[in-house]
């Protein structure tokens, strides 16, 4: 089996990476890539898994041998699209009627991986979730994550809701509503600048009842109103690292750092100066 991570009272030790930052094609090239960040902590994308099953077969005993700690893991919604804004409103997480089912079977399929990879917390896009004005959108969205986090309680998995498209009151209202102990956030604060859904310190304050895991990643806000934001090496766009990272000591939050970068092409080097640049502040 992978390495087990422990708590760490040191910070540092607490930082991953999200294994498809590295685009590997394949095991192997993963290991690789991992290699050159310097990285052996790691959030894994488990639908290769599922999706082509012989290539990644040995995952377990190579991650083993290799001293990689397996923190986390991330499933994806089918049929996304993210051109714009208002085509992932449309397409995204599990909201659409269409895909809910295809939805609901992957993710029963990586819930059976991550249990044999003894994987504590799963992350998604859950999608936009409706004000509860609209009572039946509303309503429907809270039996969707239920069943989701039911899914995932039954092989010990607890479920993390990726932050950003919506502000961090709207999100705690919906978790408030929803009020399943299986269910927490996977805090993104570029996420919340790329959606413009409020400033990334603020929102920790109101979501920390609900922090499970936290994502490393930077952005630029739109210029244009309705228009995607930038992703942008951490340390080059708008989150406040020092403020940001001060919050989350003051909030006593002692989980996961895990990097995440989605756009560029070095990958491997804006990993490794998220790694330098955390390591700066950290203690």
């Amino acid at each position: 089996m992978p390495t087990e991570t422990a708590p760490s009272t040191n910070a540092a030790e607490r930082i991953a990476v999200c294994s498809w930052s590295l685009e590997p094609a394949n095991l192997r090239d993963l290991l690789d890539k991992l290699a050159l960040t310097g990285a052996t902590r790691v959030q894994l994308d488990l639908d290769p898994l599922h999706v082509s099953p012989d290539a990644w077969s040995d995952c377990a005993a190579i991650f083993a041998q290799n001293k990689i700690a397996l923190v986390s893991g991330m499933v994806r919604c089918v049929g996304e699209d993210y051109s714009t804004l208002e085509s992932i409103r449309v397409t995204g997480g599990i909201a659409p009627d269409g895909t809910w089912a295809q939805n609901l079977e992957n993710f029963g399929k990586c819930a059976a991986i991550a249990a044999q990879l003894r994987i504590l917390l799963i992350t998604l896009h859950a999608g936009f979730f409706p004000h509860k004005e609209d009572k039946a959108g509303f309503e429907k969205m809270i039996s969707r994550v239920a069943a989701v986090a039911d899914l995932f309680a039954s092989h010990g998995i607890a479920l993390g809701l990726e932050t950003g498209q919506e502000t961090a009151a709207e999100l705690a209202e919906f978790l408030t509503a929803l009020n399943n102990k299986n269910t927490g956030v996977n805090f993104d604060p570029a996420n919340m600048i790329l959606y413009g859904k409020g400033d990334p310190v603020d929102a920790l304050g109101v979501l920390a009842p609900w922090l499970r895991q936290i994502h490393i990643k930077d952005a630029r806000y739109a210029k244009t109103a309705g228009e995607w934001g930038e992703e942008v090496a951490a340390g080059e766009g708008a989150v406040d690292w020092p403020r940001f990272l001060e919050k989350l000591a003051s909030l006593n939050y002692t989980g996961d750092l895990v990097i995440e970068r989605e756009a560029g092409a070095q990958r491997v080097a804006d990993i490794r100066t998220a790694r330098e640049l955390l390591a700066k502040y950290l203690k």
